[in-house]
């Protein structure tokens, strides 16, 4: 009996070491599917083509800059998801980037399990994961050390910023369907540098996602995502996925993750000051937060 009390009691020990190994297991912001010679033009049609095979919908892509190409997918995991909890809705989309680095060309992707962490949505986006893997491949991780989940569902940069359940409200309206009117005619107007990149409905849910691109010159330059990307996405292997940003309304009321969440989750390592810091963009949260607020028709000082 006491050989079969100490064969129980390692079992149940090994169980705990693997949950707890499980539970302090890292996630990074993003993954690396290829990286090989070939045309970006040529690229970008064969990606979205495996993507849909795969079961995923094409949402809408972009180039933000020269070089660069950023695909928004969704699939019935992720809108499932984002209906469940509040603001998950930011959540509704993976972005796919492909990126020219010297002769190669990197096609990555946002880590479904690291973003539903960091959106605290009910789901863990397994089958997402997954889904893309098989669609994509998967080389390693990448972005950052890596953070757990249990870090990620609380994650903040540093004292006195904000967290994921605080967004920017950019604006309110009598209805869903008033908002949704007014942030279609803002980013088709392009006034502020905002424009449309895609759009997903969340099913069930009063709750439209929105990606968008952001172009600024001179003044208005700390908002734009090819100044950003210059001076903080620097290491060899791009972190391109970060982009498109994103608008999202649900109900009544247009948010956005204030820039200094939405950044800092996708470059988590980032320095506070020196080379390639956020120093360096100091000036981009603001800039950013009264394009979005001004381009949906809200004002210029939202918060």
């Amino acid at each position: 009996m006491s050989i079969i009390r100490r064969a129980l009691g390692a079992a149940a020990l090994a169980l705990c070491a693997t949950l707890a190994l499980a539970q302090d297991a890292v996630l990074k912001p993003f993954v690396l599917a290829s990286a090989g010679p070939g045309d970006l033009a040529q690229k970008l049609e064969a990606t979205k083509a495996a993507l849909t095979k795969a079961g995923f919908t094409v949402a809408g892509s972009y180039s933000p800059y020269p070089g660069a190409a950023v695909i928004g997918v969704t699939d019935d995991e992720l809108r499932s998801n984002a209906a469940k909890s509040e603001h998950s809705g930011f959540g509704a989309a993976m972005r796919v980037a492909l990126t020219k680095v010297g002769d190669q060309i990197q096609v990555s992707y946002t880590n479904p399990l690291y973003l539903a962490n960091a959106y605290r949505m009910a789901g863990d986006l397994k089958d997402t994961a997954a889904k893309l893997q098989t669609a994509l491949g998967k080389v390693e991780e990448f972005g950052a050390k890596g953070l757990t989940s249990a870090k990620l569902r609380q994650y903040h940069y540093m004292f006195g910023m904000e967290y994921f359940n605080e967004p920017n409200t950019l604006a309110s309206y009598a209805s869903y369907e008033g908002a949704l009117k007014a942030v279609e005619a803002g980013l088709a107007a392009g006034k502020y540098g905002v424009t449309k990149v895609y759009r997903i409905d969340i099913a069930g849910k009063k709750e439209t996602l929105f990606g968008v691109a952001m172009k600024g010159e001179g003044d208005n330059k700390y908002m734009d995502d090819k100044y950003i990307m210059s001076e903080i996405d620097f290491k060899d292997v791009k972190s391109t996925a970060h982009l498109p940003y994103d608008i999202l309304v649900s109900g009544n009321k247009v948010y956005a993750l204030y820039a200094r969440f939405r950044i800092a989750i996708s470059f988590p390592d980032l320095s506070m000051m020196g080379a390639n810091s956020f120093m360096n963009i100091m000036k981009a949260p603001e800039a950013m937060r009264a394009a979005l607020a001004l381009t949906v028709g809200g004002k210029e000082d939202a918060r």
